[in-house]
C-alpha cells in the first residue's frame, strides 16, 4: 500500500492544494498539537473524508506540508541565487531567501520559522522532525560550497558553521520576539564574516 496516492503524496488536484494551504496556515499561527482536522477541512473548505483521500493521517498531512514549506524557502533561494553575480552574494542568498519567506509569513503573527516551530512541537523520532533536519543540512550544504569559492576547504566548513549558528539563532529570536528584523541583523553580521575572510 506504500505506492498508492493516499500514501505517496501523489495526488494532485484543488482540494489537496487547499488542504495543505489551509494546514500550513493553521499549524504556523496556532501550531501542530492545537490544530485538528476539523479545523483544516473547515478552513479549507472541504469534507474530512477529502483530506483522508489526500493524506493517510495528520501525521501525513504534517510532513507534507513541511516539505512544502522546505520546497517554499529552495525555490526562495534559488532564485535569489541565480541573480547572485559573485560568491558573497550567492551565499548572502541563503539569509535572503529566509528573510523573503518570513515576508509571506501571515500579519499579523509572525511566528519565526514554521519549519523550526514544527521541529520544537514534534517528538523525537518524529519524521516530521526528520524533514526539519534535512532541510537544516541542505543549509548547512548550500553555506559550505558557497564558502568553498572564496576560501579553503577547511576553513570554508568552520565558517558555514559559524553563519548556520547565527542563521539558526536569527530564526529562533524572530520567531520569540516576532520580528523579522533579527533575520536581517544576520544577514549583516553574516556579510561581517564574508568581508573578513
Amino acid at each position: 500500500m506504500a505506492d498508492s496516492p493516499r500514501n505517496s503524496g501523489a495526488r494532485t488536484g484543488g482540494a489537496r492544494r487547499r488542504i495543505l494551504e489551509s494546514a500550513a496556515r493553521r499549524f504556523y499561527l496556532d501550531g501542530i498539537a492545537a490544530t485538528g482536522v476539523d479545523a483544516i477541512t473547515a478552513d479549507a473548505g472541504v469534507a474530512k473524508m477529502s483530506l483522508y483521500n489526500n493524506f493517510a493521517s495528520k501525521s501525513a498531512l504534517v510532513c507534507a506540508s513541511l516539505e512544502a514549506r522546505h520546497a517554499e524557502w529552495l525555490a526562495l533561494y534559488v532564485r535569489r541565487a541565480r541573480r547572485a553575480a559573485d560568491p558573497v552574494t550567492r551565499t548572502l542568498a541563503v539569509f535572503d531567501a529566509y528573510l523573503d519567506q518570513a515576508a509571506l509569513a501571515p500579519e499579523p503573527g509572525y511566528r519565526g520559522s514554521a519549519l523550526l516551530n514544527a521541529a520544537a512541537e514534534l517528538p523525537l523520532g518524529d519524521p516530521g522532525r526528520e524533514i526539519v533536519r534535512r532541510h537544516s543540512a541542505e543549509v548547512d550544504g548550500i553555506l559550505a560550497a558557497g564558502l568553498r569559492e572564496l576560501t579553503d576547504r577547511a576553513r570554508a566548513e568552520r565558517v558555514a558553521q559559524q553563519l548556520s549558528y547565527i542563521l539558526h539563532g536569527a530564526l529562533a529570536r524572530s520567531g520569540l520576539e516576532a520580528d523579522r528584523r533579527r533575520l536581517r541583523d544576520a544577514r549583516t553580521l553574516a556579510l561581517d564574516l564574508l568581508t573578513a575572510l
